[in-house]
């Protein structure tokens, strides 16, 4: 596709994530066409040439390859959906896509042709001699009557005001899986391409229902502004595209818009208004390489919350380890687990982990019927009792990542990182809370000042008459 793109449009600023971007969108069309159901989700800032890609350039790339396809293609209102489909057209209309796919062509605008009549209006066109269609539509418009191979939705939020309205984002996600969702053919693929603006997004939604397994399974790309770690076509720090927008351009929008949006809109890493307890430049990822050769210590923590049936809670066992004043986090098992499972998960982890002669178990909840069952299996278990709530533990450990002293893995080579980055990140306010209470138990306990028994006689005074 990039070379579709190059040749209809000389003048597209292309650099390397369009590309990749391109990419994405030639397998996407590859797995439409062989029916299966692929679903993709493009995050990137504002103004970053998404929409070109994603929204009209794709499209019109994709009936030229198959121009039996039926399209669906929505954003946050009516006017923009149509200008979209205008923009399509004209693509299609143009002497150097003609060139290409001369047998892709649109009848006359605004007329139906022929006995067949296809039709060609702002709304909806239709592609001359094969059953091809385009229709746009505003989100949460009637979009009934339609069916289409590929679904299309662009910025669904119009503004911060929407995105932060609990109301209007219950309205897009009915209006997604009531009417939306229901216009998709069987084999048929999703694309949603937006800028992140809350948490709780129609974005934010797709993902959490995809992690608790309800919902489809996405490939998610995202492309921060600014990268939070080195990557395969830049390292941390480095901007995303500078042809467009160079890192000293970038900082100065930051500081205008503040740290909220920035982390939403430029980041895709919406967070808690106001900030939360971890906060994200504190972070520091490690490679599997930047491991020192050997440890001081190694635990492991375990946070247990299970629930016989479907609504089962994460249960959380995470692998620490210490080397002076550093604290790697090395491993994680996060599932939905009852009780035997859970259990086997924990021998498992133990014997993965030999040199973890601790084993941390809240004695609570669920915590204590897990310690009954393995203390005369698995040696070093360590009840641990609670003190203070969830939010003063975590502001117990918040200095050791202000100070850079917790080093997690990064993201780029490890699948399990970004979703532990969001929660810390997000906490108190993230749908879940296990992964923060793990690390919050195993950091406490390493850095837990030994206690010191004494022998009271020391302590009385010398020279002084004792009965």
């Amino acid at each position: 596709m990039s070379g579709f793109v190059r040749y209809t449009y000389p003048s597209y600023l292309m650099g390397w994530c369009h590309e990749e971007i391109c990419l994405r969108l030639d397998r996407f069309l590859d797995d439409v066409r062989a029916r299966r159901s692929p679903r993709l989700i493009i995050c990137m800032p504002p103004r970053s040439g998404k929409s070109e890609l994603a929204s009209r350039r794709f499209p019109a790339y994709a009936f030229g390859r198959e121009p039996n396809i039926s399209v669906i293609a929505a954003s946050y209102s009516a006017d923009l959906a149509s200008r979209i489909n205008r923009d399509v057209q004209r693509i299609m209309d143009d002497a150097p896509y003609l060139s290409i796919f001369s047998d892709t062509r649109l009848p006359g605008a605004n007329a139906r042709t022929g006995r067949s009549g296809y039709v060609r209006n702002n709304d909806i066109f239709e592609i001359v001699g094969h059953n091809g269609s385009y229709r746009s539509a505003g989100v949460g418009g009637g979009i009934n009557g339609m069916g289409a191979d590929i679904m299309i939705i662009d910025d669904p939020f119009k503004s911060r005001a929407e995105a932060d309205s609990p109301t209007i984002r219950e309205k897009i996600w009915d209006w997604y899986t009531s009417t939306f969702y229901t216009r998709l053919a069987p084999g048929g693929g999703i694309l949603v391409i937006a800028t992140r603006w809350h948490m709780d997004d129609l974005t934010g939604r797709l993902i959490e229902a995809a992690k608790t397994g309800e919902g489809d399974q996405w490939e998610i790309v995202d492309y921060p502004a600014i990268a939070t770690c080195d990557e395969a076509h830049r390292k941390k720090g480095e901007a995303l595209h500078p042809e467009r927008y160079p890192l000293d351009q970038l900082m100065r929008i930051k500081a205008a818009i503040g740290t909220r949006d920035w982390e939403a809109l430029y980041q895709q890493h919406p967070t808690v208004e106001g900030g939360a307890v971890f906060r994200t430049e504190w972070l520091r990822l490690y490679n599997p390489a930047d491991l020192p050769q050997s440890f001081d210590e190694t635990i492991i923590s375990w946070d247990m919350t299970f629930k016989e049936g479907d609504d089962k809670d994460f249960v959380v066992g995470q692998v620490w380890a210490r080397k002076d004043a550093r604290y790697f986090l090395l491993d994680q098992v996060r599932r939905q687990m009852d009780f035997v499972a859970t259990m086997e998960a924990f021998v498992a982890l133990s014997q993965k982990y030999p040199r973890a002669l601790k084993k941390l178990v809240e004695d609570k909840a669920n915590g204590p019927a897990v310690i009954s069952a393995l203390k005369s299996h698995v040696p070093g278990i360590v009840p641990i009792e609670p003190d203070g709530s969830k939010t003063a533990r975590a502001y117990a450990v918040t200095p050791l990542f202000e100070a850079g002293n917790v080093y997690i893995p990064n993201p780029s080579w490890c699948q399990w990182a970004r979703e532990y980055i969001d929660e810390l990140t997000q906490f108190p306010t993230a749908a879940h809370d296990d992964q923060v209470d793990a690390t919050t138990q195993a950091l406490r306990q390493f850095t837990a000042r030994p206690s010191i028994r004494i022998n009271p006689s020391i302590l009385q005074p010398r020279g002084l008459y004792r009965r």
